[in-house]
């Protein structure tokens, strides 16, 4: 069993910062790519930022420059520093895994955490 806890959302005013942190356990071989989404009210979800197992990172234009993803892969834990947050970056904040479960097998499983509330007052 895989399971991906999330901590570190709240309420915070604009400008303010957050860092949202994402720790994978259970019985995992390796982490591929992770990454973390967002979904506000009555929106689609959307990708924030993603990083590879080699360290490569991409973002959503919205938030380049104010959003930083890292990972400690001894940890299997994930991390979004969030910087001058906006009214705009109000949303439910999930990490997402792509994680390799057998030593036979190269097939990646997708795994989801439980969200955390994000919101950022103006």
């Amino acid at each position: 069993q895989v399971q991906l806890v999330e901590s570190g959302g709240g309420l915070v005013q604009a400008g303010g910062s957050l860092r949202l942190s994402c720790a994978a356990s259970g019985s995992i071989v390796s982490i591929n790519a992770m990454g973390w989404y967002r979904q506000a009210p009555g929106k689609q979800r959307e990708l924030v930022a993603a990083i590879t197992s080699g360290g490569g990172t991409n973002y959503d234009d919205s938030v380049k420059g104010r959003f930083t993803i890292s990972r400690d892969s001894a940890r299997n834990t994930v991390y979004l520093q969030m910087n001058s947050l906006k009214p705009d970056d109000t949303a439910v904040y999930s990490c997402n895994a792509r994680i390799r479960l057998y030593s036979y097998s190269y097939v990646l499983y997708d795994y989801w955490g439980q969200g955390t509330q994000v919101t950022v007052s103006s």
